[in-house]
């Protein structure tokens, strides 16, 4: 029996309706991944789903005793406390007693280790015994409402997840709060998991991490993404909604675009048909008295109906038209830094962002930059721009550039003006090279309506607030655009169009992004953040990255371990003991290689697909190889320094 099966669904805020007649079901173990364009009613299909509103028609069956879990497109303003109390919370009562249990340990354990001679008074004592009979009281509760096994559940997650239980929330990245919300979601052991755009504002290491984790979980899910990667990894069946109707494609994310283009143009074909049948049938009903004397009254019946289809098709939501006002070229030199470092000072220490860093960057360059959350990216961005001066080193920026720079935060954005008075400046008119353009229809062609261009900015999506921005960017003339994470809350079309524009841009374009096809799509070559101040130029994108960046750290591990070989031994070593260091070398190398090659296996977007038993033995025996050369490289360690 499917966990939840969804009959007949209808539900409108006016016509036409959101969605229509709807019928869908989802079964165990499934990964099902929702997509349509933005506004077509996902995360409302969601909240049907999970009960959050109810249908204007239709049933939703759920199987006997099933258990739904969602994680929500944003973190919620109220999350506040520890990671154990969150992660706790998601259990209800059960979960207030764990969290109760959790918190009087905690301060046993503080009041003991701060019970010193000199502080041991009577006051402090008799705190200390009442924390003992509350602690006693609420495990004489868990033993009776058998408890104990939803705490070992959370502290289980906690452990699953790499949390630390005492950390406060708050302090937290946004990918482990993320991070957290999922355990808060899975706690409860859910049949079913329901996730709304969970890579949004990840970091690629985050969504690696998500993804390979939801590829492993044995329930099922039910997401929504405009992730193409992450879809295609791991989805097993896709969804789509359009004109408020399902359509199930069980097959890849490729696959899908070409089955969806073929229905599109078949379509197409036939309202072609049928519109030209209309227009001869509109034509002969037209005719002349005796015409109508004669007239087939079944004809006639006919073409009322074809009326009444003809008026109630739904068109497609039109694509964005989006251009981008080139401007005359950059010089041939974009920027250069030579030996550029920066930091930020914290308690009077410096904290290196970035160190020793080179580059040049042309014209006519695409360049990518990838890195974590906070490891500084938009830094370097305003050292490129100028907006920053480096601690030492040189930037020099070349001349005739005309900067168009999207914000990851939005700020070029009047909350309060309305859509077209951020794009206009109150004008009604716009100067686009030598022609003029009315405000409200140059909008259109990034999916706004009229009514929608006299609404406030603060009432937007966030994907219109994407395109509002992108707007606004691309009515300024440019020659360098500068995106931070400018793929946030866009639909799949609308960055395909997107990206099929920076790669015609003739510019020169700095791009950060997390989704991983986008960057592999548009860039050149990429500048990678790689620890400690650290950022390394590669050709190509993303998987150009993956694929390069071992080597550098390879021959640096040759290096070194060349020089240990040499290093004279402040104590002679035994006749086994020295062979068993010359053989090193060669053991660590043949190690590294079976690793790699296991890896590049596991990376494969199909591996996660096949067997289960296959999956696991290949990943032990790829724990297995990490022990022996985590060993290997002790020993030798532990041999040199003999």
């Amino acid at each position: 029996m499917s966990l939840v099966t969804l009959q007949d669904i209808y539900l409108s805020f006016g016509q036409p309706a959101l969605i229509d007649q709807v019928n869908f079901s989802i079964e165990r173990g499934e990964r099902v991944c929702l997509i349509g364009r933005n506004g077509a009613g996902k995360s409302t299909l969601l909240k049907i789903l999970t009960g959050q509103i109810n249908a204007d028609d239709g049933v939703i069956k759920y199987a006997t005793g099933v258990r739904i879990a969602q994680l929500e497109q944003a973190v919620p303003e109220n999350t506040y406390g520890s990671v154990f109390d969150v992660i706790a919370g998601g259990l209800g009562t059960e979960g207030e007693l764990v969290q109760r249990y959790h918190r009087l340990t905690a301060s046993l354990a503080n009041k003991s280790n701060n019970q010193t001679a000199l502080d041991h008074t009577q006051l402090n004592q008799s705190t200390l015994d009442q924390t003992m009979l509350d602690l006693e009281a609420c495990q004489a509760e868990l033993d009776r409402v058998d408890g104990w096994d939803i705490n070992r559940r959370v502290e289980s997650i906690i452990t699953q997840m790499a949390l630390q239980p005492n950390t406060d929330v708050a302090d937290l990245s946004g990918g482990y709060k993320r991070r957290v919300l999922l355990a808060r979601a899975l706690v409860c052991d859910p049949h079913l998991l329901v996730l709304d755009e969970p890579t949004n504002h990840l970091d690629i290491e985050a969504i690696q991490w998500l993804e390979q984790f939801l590829i492993k979980w044995e329930g099922a899910v039910l997401f929504i993404s405009h992730d193409r990667q992450f879809m295609d990894n791991l989805a097993t069946r896709f969804v789509e909604i359009d004109r408020g109707k399902l359509t199930e494609f069980n097959c890849n994310y490729a696959t899908y675009l070409k089955r969806k283009q073929a229905m599109l143009d078949t379509e197409d074909k036939h309202n072609a048909l049928f519109d030209k049948r209309l227009s001869q049938e509109e034509a002969w009903i037209r005719e002349g008295i005796k015409a109508r004397r004669t007239r087939n009254e079944g004809r006639v019946r006919a073409l009322e109906a074809m009326r009444v289809e003809f008026a109630e098709r739904r068109k497609r939501q039109g694509k964005a038209s989006i251009s981008i006002q080139q401007a005359e070229k950059s010089g041939k030199i974009v920027v250069e830094a030579l030996d550029v470092n920066f930091g930020f000072a914290n308690d009077g220490v410096s904290n290196p962002l970035i160190s020793q860093f080179n580059c040049l960057i042309q014209r006519g360059d695409k360049v990518g930059l990838i890195g974590g959350n906070g490891v500084g990216k938009t830094t370097l961005i305003k050292l490129l721009l100028g907006e920053l001066a480096p601690e030492s080193g040189k930037i020099s920026i070349g001349t005739n550039l005309s900067i168009a720079y999207f914000d990851q935060y939005r700020s070029a954005l009047n909350e309060e003006k309305s859509v077209q008075d951020n794009v206009s400046g109150g004008r009604d008119m716009l100067q686009m090279g030598d022609k003029s353009r009315h405000v409200v229809s140059y909008l259109r062609d990034f999916l706004f309506a009229p009514e929608r261009c006299r609404q406030p900015v603060k009432v937007l999506s966030g994907g219109e607030r994407n395109r509002l921005l992108l707007a606004k960017l691309f009515l300024k003339p440019s020659n360098i655009l500068i995106l931070d994470e400018p793929t946030n809350d866009l639909d799949i079309d609308t960055l395909d169009l997107l990206e099929e524009l920076l790669i015609n841009f003739q510019g020169t374009v700095i791009l950060v992004s997390h989704d991983r096809a986008f960057i592999n799509n548009v860039v050149t070559s990429t500048l990678a953040f790689e620890g400690n101040g650290a950022i390394n130029h590669y050709v190509g994108g993303y998987n150009d990255w993956l694929r390069q960046r071992d080597k550098p750290q390879k021959a640096a591990k040759k290096v070194q371990k060349s020089q240990t070989a040499n290093k004279p031994s402040s104590k002679k070593l035994s006749y086994n003991d020295q062979r068993e260091l010359d053989g090193l070398p060669d053991r660590i190398e043949k190690l590294e290689s079976e690793i790699n090659e296991l890896s590049q296996i596991i990376c494969q977007p199909d591996f996660y697909k096949g067997e289960r038993s296959y999956i696991q033995q290949t990943e032990q025996q790829l724990a297995e190889l990490q022990r022996q050369l985590s060993h290997c490289y002790e020993r030798w360690e532990i041999l040199e320094n003999h």
